[in-house]
């Protein structure tokens, strides 16, 4: 690709630029029907944002009122939303049902199609997932993208997968595992991790995602915590215990604060030695996203408040 995002000083400053879908969640539950703007990647580049890190997302929406709210959502939290990012003639819904214990099933009405562009600028890190890496034709932009910059920056990635939106388990399989060669860091749930590798366990699961290219592999695991592997050590990370509100975007807070802990360590952020603190950062930003309604991410300080709070009490054991 000889294209690049155009040049701006807001991207000039960018530490992590995020490459996915931005849509509206509508939510059905028994209080009646609310929504939201969300979409995995739309949400980690929120919970940036968040928490103070300079952030831009490459996405796809329209010009039209779904489009608009989003815009403005991401400004909210000081989200850069890329030039070439209103492409679409309308923006991507997915309409999410809750359960009565929070959790959430979703029907998506999208088209993800991404302009062929290359940055300008190497970010600090440069993460993507969810539907945008599956999806035709922009998953193949994605990718391309990602094979343009994994030697520059480190790359995460959150698959986030969705079923009913992919093709057969051995290509959806297969997209991924082309991936992780581009990959420094990798988050699944467990979910994800039992749809990919059916049968296998979760450290067996984990192994494979090193073996292929990664050089951290998390698997998450809702309240029962987390595994957080490289090839020189494992840890099993207990989750923050609170009360349930709804499970929307949690998952992408973990992987914001996540994020947040490699900027501020760097290279020393995937040494053996950091997995217990960024594993309860990133646990702790999920508890307080689940304590709430919606894709609701901790600022810095409510994380910083949480934290302070953990390390005056021990964590609930796995």
């Amino acid at each position: 690709m000889h294209s690049t995002y155009p040049s701006g000083s807001a991207q000039q400053q960018l530490d992590v630029v995020v490459i996915g879908e931005a849509l509206i969640d509508i939510v059905n539950a028994r209080e009646g029907t609310i929504s939201y703007p969300g979409g995995s990647p739309a949400n980690v580049a929120y919970g940036l944002g968040r928490l103070g890190v300079p952030t831009g997302l490459l996405t796809a929406i329209g010009g039209d009122e779904h489009g608009a709210a989003i815009t403005t959502h991401l400004h909210s939290a000081g989200v850069e939303l890329l030039p070439g990012s209103e492409s679409l003639q309308r923006t991507a819904t997915a309409t999410a049902t809750l359960a009565t214990d929070g959790s959430a099933s979703y029907e998506f009405d999208i088209v993800w199609d991404l302009a062929a562009l290359a940055p300008a600028m190497i970010p600090k890190i440069l993460h993507t997932g969810s539907i945008a890496t599956f999806l035709a034709p922009g998953a193949t932009t994605v990718r391309a993208l990602l094979e343009q910059s994994h030697d520059s920056c480190l790359v995460t990635y959150d698959p986030n997968i969705r079923p009913a939106l992919l093709g057969s388990h051995a290509e959806a399989k297969q997209i991924f595992e082309d991936l992780l060669p581009f990959t420094d860091v990798i988050k699944l749930s467990d979910e994800d991790a039992q749809w990919l590798y059916p049968g296998s366990s979760l450290d067996d699961v984990a192994s494979v995602l090193l073996k292929q290219g990664a050089r951290l592999a998390i698997i998450t695991r809702g309240s029962e915590g987390a595994l957080l592997a490289t090839a020189a050590a494992r840890r099993s990370m207990p989750s923050v215990k609170t009360h349930v509100a709804d499970t929307i975007g949690a998952g992408d807070s973990y992987m914001a604060a996540l994020i947040y802990e490699l900027l501020a360590r760097g290279e020393k952020g995937l040494a053996p030695t950091a997995l217990e603190t960024i594993g309860q950062t990133a646990a702790a930003a999920a508890a307080i996203t689940v304590s709430r309604p919606g894709a609701n991410p901790p600022t810095s300080d409510e994380l910083r408040t949480r934290l302070n709070e953990l390390k005056q009490q021990p964590l609930a054991a796995v």
